[in-house]
């Protein structure tokens, strides 16, 4: 899966990802390869990011957007 985390002032994050991990505004979720096309809105909270050698990366956001389509997600926040 390819993962671009974007803020208004710059990309925060772009790469390859075996796992994602959102604070969704109804609760958590995560994305892993070919899950279901979704768009949802995001909360507060911690973004896990499992990369391609299964390093964990931690992003802090104050709530955003978030689109899966064909294994690129891409993650529109306020900060991070």
């Amino acid at each position: 899966m390819f993962l671009e985390i974007i803020t208004p002032d710059k990309k925060v994050f772009s790469g390859k990802v075996k796992l994602v991990q959102l604070p969704g505004s109804k609760g958590k979720f995560e994305i892993l390869r070919n899950h279901a096309p979704i768009i949802s809105t995001l909360g507060e909270g911690v973004v896990k990011v499992v990369d391609e050698e299964g390093e964990e990366l931690l992003f802090e956001i104050d709530g955003g957007v978030i689109e899966n389509k064909a294994n690129k997600i891409i993650v529109l926040v306020e900060s991070a």
